[in-house]
């Protein structure tokens, strides 16, 4: 079995947890943000939709003005690179009026065993990502396709969130992209193994506080008996 296709723990484990727990134990170890990529909401296969979750490594595009010269000379699509299990992450310049992305795009990157798409900007063909149901998160909708101002001028590469609130945010191939009815959380690989061993305790203690709140329990003493307990970085 090759690199490439072997299981990932990592993945396998951070199934069982939603963005919010992701970002939770990301504070904990003070990375900024806790993670959260702003403005990236799921419009595919449908929103609200808390039963879709995209859980994979980032395949990065970096999208540049036509006018700039590429960092690389490309081979074909990017699209025909990507690895099965990965999320597709797709930059652009901020304040990008056209599309990125589109509904071939996903058509290839379903086949290909891709687990989501998260674009840093806008796509347009919802009706074709609807009806693959493959999952599609992205600031906005275009009609437009990039080929009038825009070009792939790098992949695989170290992109910046296109947030005005988040431009210090880097995406690195690699990196865990985690996506689910609450938005889109970067988990960077080095932080990875760490996150997945303080979830745990976190998980357990937030399911006592609700269940003490639902019996009528006030939250500080149910936070005070079940919060006790939970593994905070230095233990670790």
């Amino acid at each position: 079995m090759s690199s490439e296709n072997a299981p990932d723990p990592v993945t396998d484990a951070l199934q069982g947890y939603t963005t919010c727990d992701i970002s939770d134990a990301l504070l904990k170890l003070k990375h900024p943000h806790g993670g959260f990529l702003t403005g990236l909401t799921m419009y595919s296969p449908n929103y609200p939709d808390d039963s879709t979750k995209i859980v994979g490594r980032a395949f990065t595009v970096k999208y540049i003005p036509r006018s700039e010269e590429a960092a690389v000379n490309l081979e074909g699509h990017y699209i025909d690179q990507v690895a099965p299990g990965s999320v597709v992450f797709i930059s652009a310049p901020q304040g990008t009026v056209n599309a990125l992305y589109g509904g071939l795009m996903s058509c290839r990157a379903q086949y290909l065993g891709a687990a989501g798409t998260v674009v840093d900007g806008r796509i347009r063909d919802l009706r074709e990502h609807r009806q693959l149901a493959y999952p599609v998160f992205a600031r906005g909708m275009s009609t437009v396709s990039p080929q009038e101002k825009l070009r792939v001028g790098e992949v695989n590469c170290r992109v910046s969130l296109q947030s005005p609130e988040q431009l210090d945010t880097i995406i690195s191939p690699g990196d865990y992209l985690i996506g689910d009815i609450d938005g889109v959380v970067c988990l960077p690989q080095a932080l990875a193994e760490q996150v997945v061993a303080l979830m745990p305790s976190q998980v357990v203690a937030d399911e006592g506080i609700m269940g003490a709140l639902k019996n009528g329990g006030s939250f500080t003493n149910a936070s005070k008996e079940h919060r006790a307990g939970i593994k905070s970085a230095e233990d670790l």
